[in-house]
């Protein structure tokens, strides 16, 4: 096997600098999802409110449909 060397001993203000752009990509994450998560929680009242009157309308034309279907049939049976 090869002889590693020694690991370099890396600069104090490169770790700050490490870690300190580490939090600042935490936080900006964090902003971000709460921003966003906001945003969604919007667009999905939105959504619920459209769904009940899209699903009032279909079982509408489902009942309409169906009554039509038995007056076809009424008038195939006579």
């Amino acid at each position: 096997m090869a002889d590693i060397p020694a690991p370099l001993r890396v600069s104090p203000l490169i770790k700050f600098g490490r870690w300190s752009f580490l939090g600042l990509g935490v936080l900006y994450g964090a902003f971000h999802q709460n921003r966003l998560s906001k945003k969604e929680a919007g667009i999905r009242e939105v959504e619920l409110k459209h769904k009940a009157e899209r699903d009032a309308k279909l079982a509408a034309e489902k009942k309409a449909a169906a009554d039509r279907e038995i007056q076809e049939l009424e008038a195939l049976a006579k």
